[in-house]
């Protein structure tokens, strides 16, 4: 990702509103975060300075560990399951062995059926993937759109998707509800970052 781009949505910023505060137009920004202009010497300055980075970072020159920081996306209920938020919540930084494996991002539990292991407010990191082998936990769009985490079984077929709160049944869909809901698996949950109140 480019780095005024991923400076910009950590701040939570529209490429309006950095424009605004930059004083130049829209245009500008969308240019810089495509490649295809730099910003001069003195907004490079500007931006140092509004972003607290170095002028070298901002040229792509010092990433160092930044370039191993993966997007926490939005929430995911570990329960019923509700809509992913294509929202950039923050930032969790990875090992470079791990970002070596594949694409990877975060996604930040809501709901108690993967208790206790998983608790509201965990942040769990997943690597993207389309299949994972019986008994892993997933991340699992359902309808296309809803995303829930979950231990995953596949059996004649068929998508078996388990809580570890025993208190919830397990959900079993067909062949032909993997195809038309649809449900997809879009990630292997490779690790668990535990939040302490």
């Amino acid at each position: 990702m480019n780095i005024i781009r991923e400076l910009r949505l950590k701040r939570g910023l529209s490429q309006f509103a950095l424009a605004k505060i930059c004083g130049v137009h829209q245009t500008a920004i969308s240019q810089w975060e495509k490649g295809r202009t730099s910003p001069d010497a003195e907004m490079l300055s500007l931006l140092s300075d509004y972003f607290n980075v170095s002028v070298d970072l901002l040229l792509g020159k010092a990433r160092g560990d930044e370039k191993n920081m993966v997007p926490v996306l939005g929430y995911v209920k570990a329960g019923i399951p509700i809509e992913a938020v294509e929202e950039v919540l923050g930032y969790e930084e990875i090992t470079p062995h791990m970002a070596s494996t594949g694409e990877h991002f975060a996604l930040m539990i809501k709901g108690d059926s993967m208790l206790p292991r998983f608790c509201p407010g965990d942040v769990v990191i997943v690597r993207k993937q389309s299949d994972i082998n019986n008994g892993e936990i997933a991340v699992v769009l359902v309808n296309g759109s809803d995303a829930t985490v979950k231990k995953v079984f596949k059996r004649d077929n068929n998508l078996m998707l388990v809580s570890l709160n025993t208190a919830y049944e397990p959900i079993v869909y067909s062949s032909s509800d993997i195809i038309y809901s649809p449900v997809i698996i879009i990630g292997k949950v490779v690790e668990l970052r535990a939040k302490f109140n």
